[in-house]
Order: structure tokens, then sequence, then C-alpha cells
């Protein structure tokens, strides 16, 4: 998991504001099939928005540490029942899709 900035964190919760959650996160939990899901996206997109299901606020924070852990991602913004999670798919700058402004 990257160490991002205060200013890059903003930037990134300024770009997922207009998305639409790209994985579902039912009452079965994290399965397996959950977490390709969530890494396949991950990998195409870099910035994902993820809607959990289910009233227990524990249990959503609960998931949101474990999908950044397993995915080795960084937590954005978890607000009600979405999750926002970024991880650079490239180490290589000129081929990363999200470009962090100069400060």
């Amino acid at each position: 998991m990257i160490k991002l900035k205060p200013k890059q964190i903003s930037y990134l919760r300024g770009l997922a504001h207009s998305l639409s959650p790209v994985v579902m996160i039912g009452n079965n939990g994290l399965t397996e099939n959950v977490m390709k899901e969530i890494e396949l996206n991950l990998n195409a997109h870099e910035l994902i928005k993820i809607q959990v299901a289910g009233d227990d606020r524990d249990v959503r924070k609960a998931m949101y540490s474990d999908i950044c852990t397993k995915t080795n991602a960084t937590a954005i913004h978890y607000i009600g029942r979405q999750l926002v999670i970024y991880r650079a798919s490239a180490t290589v700058k000129e081929k990363a899709k999200i470009i962090f402004p100069k400060p």
C-alpha cells in the first residue's frame, strides 16, 4: 500500500465523485469471486468505487480494511455504503492512468 499525501487523496476523492460503483458486494460478503472482480477493476481503472449491501457499519468497515489489505490498495474514501480505493496499476509513470497534478 502506497502512502499518499493529503492533496493526492483530495484529488482522488474529486475524481471518484463522478464514478459509478463497478463492484457490488452482496449479502455473501467478500467471496473469492468478488475479490477477483475488485482486482480486475483495479488493474483496469486504478480508482474504483464499491457498493456494499447490508446495514452493519462495523462489517462494512472491516470489509474496507480487508479489501485494502488483500489488494494492496489505498483507502481513499468511505461514506455510507460506498467505498473508494486506489492502486496504481503501473510502476512506470508514463503508463499510469491517473496522473497527479504538480504542486
